[in-house]
């Protein structure tokens, strides 16, 4: 890896890029040439070519969102007076809509409890916590999904046991005219517009990702501060952080280097990493691979093919990156948000993709379950696809050793991300096991993992205390199991391998299966 201190670092606005130049060096140069710099800072939808062009109008607003974001702060401010003791905010929402309002209140430390699954567990345990007092943010572009919905509904009839008004509990973050906005006029709610065409985590500066953040009392004008100072660097050649790290990035796959392990370096911003990953995945259209490693010691953090980036807080004089890496990215907040979605863009432009492209849906929900398992061991049955042994440790080596030179593996975990968190330690084992890139998520799957260089490992779980959806001829159990089943059915149609292994105990079943993965090489 790059000695970090001894090559040039570009700086601006107290965020450094330290170690890009060793790879991007020729890359940046080329896009100097043909101006980029300037031309993405005064967002020139062209730059992507024709076919992009149309969604660019739009999906380019990212660029200036932290200046149309000011105009929100007023309004945050007298809402969150008038709520004051609603101090329990419960953001409900797709992943894809919720993220990175979750990683702004994660590294600014605020609570904020966020519902984007149908798994029971989290469910209850929000609203075990003062549903009186909490305020529901609900996220979503243009209508609610199954899942949000069924949100709405176990709060909207908690509060109704409890007497209290509905309406004033609820926040509705949407772009203007959406089917949620209609419906949230029905509710009596606050509708918060959402800016048309900035979707996913391109919307971090927007109100989809900082209106819960702020009421969970998160200091969004200080991150939209720390934006804006970095803005005078984007158009420039040099001392620009943001060209430096998006050329490093562009360059990486002609240098056999397509996966991009994102490592916290300690200095803060833990959770950066997932939401950074989100947007390479999108803006690039798979042509990187984001690991989101848990830390510079971990399988796959480090390797050949793999792009080794430190991400981490702003550092004082004379201290250096948290942790070795090819390439360190430090600095405040604010410039962080700004500084990736102009790289992932600058990347883009590189490797021909379309960083405004709107995923495909991947899931089914009304998908039909799965028959029999082909084995049942312990707590875990086995649902090996045609062709793989039934066994457990069978299946799970057949899985890896069948990884090709590009391919991945994607681990997917349709359970508790609280109470079930240990199921994520199998990304690191996995890893050691085969050395291949492996990413970890929790279902519902992130429009990041549908490329067509993954195989799947589907992890499912029992639900021993379901909740009912009122209204609905469903529980969050059954919602939660057809989400699942669509994920399989949609990737089988892809042609993607698939192997699902359900808990019947999840505790149980957790540790049996980290013990059989750590005992198993390809």
């Amino acid at each position: 890896m790059s000695d970090l201190l001894a090559g040039r670092a570009d700086m601006a606005a107290g965020l450094a890029v330290r170690g890009a130049d060793a790879l991007g060096a020729s890359t940046r140069a080329s896009l100097v040439s043909h101006d980029v710099p300037a031309r993405l800072a005064a967002a020139d939808p062209a730059l992507w070519g024709p076919a992009a062009e149309p969604a660019a109008l739009d999906g380019l607003g990212w660029l200036h969102a932290h200046r149309r974001s000011r105009d929100l702060l007023p309004q945050l401010a007298e809402l969150a007076a008038e709520l004051g003791d609603l101090d329990h905010v419960v953001l409900a929402g797709a992943p894809d809509d919720t993220l990175a309002a979750e990683v702004l209140a994660e590294c600014l430390g605020r609570p904020l409890t966020v519902l984007d699954t149908a798994d029971p567990g989290p469910v209850r345990a929000a609203l075990a916590d003062r549903p009186a007092r909490t305020l529901l943010v609900l996220a979503a572009r243009r209508g609610l999904d199954r899942t949000t919905d069924a949100h709405l509904r176990v709060y909207r009839q908690a509060w109704a046991d409890e007497g209290p008004d509905a309406a004033r509990h609820v926040v509705v973050v949407t772009e203007p005219g959406s089917d949620l906005a209609a419906r949230a006029d029905e509710l009596g709610a606050m509708v918060i517009p959402a800016e048309s065409g900035v979707a996913g985590p391109w919307a971090a500066l927007t109100a989809s990702g900082l209106v819960a953040a702020a009421l969970a009392g998160a200091p969004v004008a200080e991150v939209l501060d720390e934006a804006e100072a970095l803005t005078g660097a984007l158009d420039r050649d040099r001392d620009n952080p943001a060209l430096a790290l998006g050329a490093a990035l562009g360059a990486a796959p002609g240098a056999g280097r397509a996966t991009i392990a994102l490592v916290p370096d300690g200095t803060g911003l833990g959770g950066l990493g997932r939401w950074a990953g989100a947007l390479l995945a999108r803006a690039t259209g798979g042509r990187l691979l984001p690991v989101v490693a848990e830390s510079p010691d971990s399988p796959g953090a480090t390797g050949p093919g793999v792009l080794t980036v430190g991400l981490g807080g702003a550092l004082g004089p004379g201290v250096g990156p948290g942790v070795a890496a090819d390439v360190a990215v430090n600095g405040p907040l604010g410039a962080h948000l700004l500084t990736w979605a102009y790289a992932a863009a600058t990347a883009a432009v590189t490797l021909r993709a379309d960083p405004f492209a709107v995923p495909a849906a991947v899931a089914a929900e009304d998908a039909p379950e799965s028959g029999p398992p082909s084995s049942v061991e312990g707590a875990i049955e086995v649902y090996a696809p045609g062709g793989a042994p039934a066994d457990l440790t069978g299946a799970l080596r057949w899985l890896l050793d069948g990884l090709g030179e590009r391919e991945h593996l994607v681990v997917t975990a349709y359970l508790d991300r609280y109470a079930d968190t240990a199921v994520a330690g199998l990304r690191p084992l996995l890893a050691r096991a085969t050395g291949r890139p492996v990413t970890f998520g929790w279902g519902p799957r992130r429009a990041e993992h549908t490329d067509p260089h993954g195989r799947h490992l589907q992890i499912t779980g029992a639900v021993t205390d379901d909740l009912e959806v009122p209204g609905r001829p469903y529980t969050f159990a059954q919602l939660q199991a057809a989400q699942a089943a669509g994920d399989r059915r949609a990737l089988t149609g892809r042609e993607r391998p698939v192997l699902r292994l359900h808990l019947t105990e999840r505790a149980a079943g957790a540790a049996q299966l980290l013990e059989t993965a750590g005992r198993t090489r390809t």
